[in-house]
Order: structure tokens, then C-alpha cells, then sequence
């Protein structure tokens, strides 16, 4: 880096510690649901901060929080960003560290009197979870055009509550268009979620890209019926099915490479414990780093949901929660991740994201980059995660780095 700029890291400590008391648990993690009223007080935290840095703050129809440091030039900027949700046994860390890390760049060019060529901006996308509304990366998704506002303020969360009447009761529905600064590059700082970095020897991850992903809503349904007195050869038990579904899921990931399952979520109707039940709903998570083995497993589910129809007598019906294919990122931007991380003699290892970022939806509409650091034990949303002050701050500085040669570039 031509300058001898570093990031403040007691600030940048101190902000993320003053962001995790908004929503705090007592297990030491943080809840903040995507446009609760603990998201709105964790944005207008957020604001405030880039209100001190005396930045163009702006906020679109989707509730993208924009913060831009002007730079010398017209013409699109670099952006860098993440989100402030959580999902609802979340972390310090997860979404949050790449926004204030974001914040402190901009902070420390301030701090050093310093204007980039271009714009440089800071970006806090709404529901990045997915843990209220579908699909995940919405903020992101909208901005980068695969989703319009209105079919994004239709969306409704487990109780019927809309999108757009929580925008607009928490006073984050904005007056931009999503998409409104056009980008030169995006870069996004995270945690990895993972336990690579840590069990590999720390250092750095230049993220070379995200594997793909697909979320399945399952309806079950069969007839309800006394536990006690229906004998188990006639019963038509969508509780069964449901389990031998994600037994099934299960099994594919030892026969198909790279290949990832997860069943997050299952509601029963009737729950009583001595009914057997008439409805069953649940999801499946489906990843793998390839798009055609991808395809393969999601078949091979499909398939086996339509014999298992026929022979329990269970009607089976599906829909779709998320789809994005594997999303390469810029060999450039990557290449430029290693120069920074070099820079401060840091070790760098390239690395695929097991988990979806909204990096994944700015990849469609400019080049684009992730910087991970360890996270201690690999564990993520969870109220446990963790990672190191040493490592926190050696990432914002490779952030701080790459993000001002893009700027000059």
C-alpha cells in the first residue's frame, strides 16, 4: 500500500462490541431479526456512525443502508459491505464485522486526510439470513436486479407479516432505487463460519468463490390418526416420510462429492404426542460446490420423495425457498486479496464459502471478492462464535488495503 494507513483497531473493537449489545442474549451471542426492532435500533446505529464521518448517506426501497466517501472522480465506486442481521441464535460477528470493518476504512481515510480517485462506500443489505423472510441475500438479490421491489415487499414471514409494512413501520423503506451506485468492485470481510483457516494455521482466505445452493420447502401430508389404537400398517404417517426424507438427504452426501444437506426446519400438525400427525412442513438445505451434482441430488431427492408417495400413501408437494448456482468470483479482485494480505505478512490459502453472502448476488453485476479470517472451533450462528482481536484487525487491514489500490486503481 503507497500509504502507511492501518486500521484503529481498539475503534474498530469497540463499534463491534457496541453493535453486539443491540440484541445481545444472554448466551453472549445476538438476535437481530431481520427488520424487528432490534434491527431498526442496530441501523440506527449504523447511521449514526456514518453520520459522524460526515459521509452521502442513502437508503433505498429495500432497506439498503448506503454510506458513501466521495472520491475525486464520477463513475462507479467501490463498494464494500455485508449486513447486521441475524438469524435467531446468532453471533458478533456473522455480517456485522463486514460492515464496521467497512466503516473503519472509510474512518481511516478520514482520520488521514486521505480522497480516493473513486467513490468508496460501505453497504448494509437487508436479510441477508433468511431467517424471517425468504429467499436469503434478499437485500442483495433486489439491488443486484434479480428481484423487484414489489414481489420483495409481497414477501411474508412465518406469521403473515409483510416485508414492506416492516420497512416501512421501522422507517427504513428509502427513497432510492436498489441498485442506484453503480459498482466498480465489491468487496465483502467475514468470518469463514468454518474450521479451515483455523486447523490449516490461521491467516487469511481469498475467497475464490460460493458453492451453490438450493433451500426446498416440503408439504407432507397423510391422515391423522390415534397413536394408540391405529396399527402401524395403516397408518399414513407424514412424520415417518419426513424423517426417511432427511435420512435419504443425509445418505447422498456420502455417495455424491462435495455434496451438503440439512433439514432446518419441521413443523407438525396436530403436535400432540399421541396423534399421529396429518401435515408435516419441513426444509432442506442442498449444497455442493459444483451446479451439476447440485442438479443430481436435488433429482435424487425429488425422486425418492415420488416413490415414497406412492408407497406410504403420502401426498408430497414442494417449493422452492432460494436457488443460486455456483458463483465464480474475480480473479483479479482475488489475486489483488493475496497481494494485501502479503503486504502484512500475513498467510493467505484460496478457499471456497460453504455459505452463501451477499457477495453471491453483487458477483452478477461486477467483479467481485471475499475476505475471510478464522473462526475459532469453525462454529458459526451460533451464540459461541468467535474470533480474535489479532485476527480481526489483520483482516480489516487487508480490507483497508485492497479497497484503497481498487479505489485508485
Amino acid at each position: 500500500m503507497s500509504t502507511n494507513l492501518r486500521i484503529d483497531g481498539a475503534r474498530l473493537t469497540a463499534r463491534l462490541a457496541e453493535l453486539a449489545a443491540i440484541g445481545a442474549t444472554p448466551e453472549g451471542g445476538c438476535r437481530r431479526l431481520a427488520l424487528t426492532d432490534e434491527d431498526r435500533q442496530g441501523r440506527d446505529w449504523l447511521v449514526n456512525q456514518l453520520e459522524g464521518l460526515g459521509l452521502d448517506i442513502r437508503i433505498d426501497a429495500i432497506g439498503n443502508i448506503v454510506g458513501i466517501l466521495k472520491g475525486q472522480e464520477d463513475g462507479p465506486a467501490v463498494i464494500m459491505g455485508s449486513h447486521i442481521d441475524t438469524v435467531g441464535t446468532g453471533g458478533r460477528y456473522d455480517g456485522a464485522l463486514g460492515v464496521v470493518a467497512g466503516v473503519e476504512v472509510l474512518a481511516a481515510l478520514r482520520d488521514a486526510g486521505l480522497v480516493p480517485k473513486r467513490d468508496l462506500a460501505v453497504i448494509a443489505f437487508t436479510n441477508e439470513e433468511g431467517a424471517r423472510f425468504h429467499p436469503d441475500m434478499l437485500g442483495s438479490y433486489v439491488w443486484a436486479g434479480g428481484m423487484s421491489v414489489a414481489a420483495a415487499h409481497a414477501e411474508v414471514d412465518s406469521d403473515g407479516v409483510g416485508l414492506g409494512a416492516e420497512l416501512k413501520r421501522i422507517g427504513y423503506e428509502g427513497a432510492e432505487q436498489p441498485g442506484f451506485l453503480p459498482a466498480h468492485a465489491y468487496l465483502e470481510y467475514h468470518i469463514e463460519q468454518g474450521p479451515v483457516l483455523e486447523n490449516e494455521g490461521g491467516g487469511i482466505g481469498a475467497v475464490t468463490g460460493i458453492q451453490a445452493i438450493v433451500w426446498l420447502e416440503l408439504t407432507l401430508k397423510g391422515r391423522p390418526s390415534h397413536a394408540g389404537t391405529t396399527p402401524m400398517a395403516y397408518r399414513k404417517d407424514p412424520g415417518l416420510a419426513a424423517a426417511r426424507i432427511a435420512i435419504f438427504a443425509n445418505e447422498l452426501t456420502k455417495t455424491i462429492p462435495g455434496q451438503l444437506a440439512n433439514m432446518g426446519v419441521i413443523r407438525v400438525q396436530p403436535a400432540n404426542v399421541n396423534v399421529v400427525p396429518e401435515t408435516v412442513t419441513m426444509t432442506l438445505d442442498l449444497r455442493n460446490p459444483d451446479d451439476a451434482s447440485l442438479a443430481r441430488a436435488e433429482e435424487a431427492v425429488r425422486s425418492f420423495c415420488a416413490e415414497l408417495s406412492v408407497r406410504d400413501d403420502i401426498a408430497i408437494s414442494f417449493r422452492d425457498l432460494a436457488r443460486f448456482p455456483a458463483t465464480p468470483f474475480a480473479e483479479p479482485l482475488i489475486a489483488e486479496v493475496e497481494r494485501s494480505a502479503a503486504e502484512f505478512g500475513l498467510p493467505v490459502r484460496r478457499m471456497i464459502s460453504g455459505a452463501g453472502h451477499d457477495a453471491q448476488m453483487m458477483s452478477r453485476i461486477c467483479p467481485t471478492a471475499m475476505i475471510f479470517i478464522p473462526s475459532i472451533g469453525g462454529l458459526s450462528h451460533n451464540p459461541a462464535e468467535f474470533s480474535t482481536e489479532d485476527d480481526i484487525v489483520a483482516g480489516a487491514n487487508v480490507l483497508l488495503s485492497a479497497a484503497w489500490r481498487l479505489a485508485n486503481a
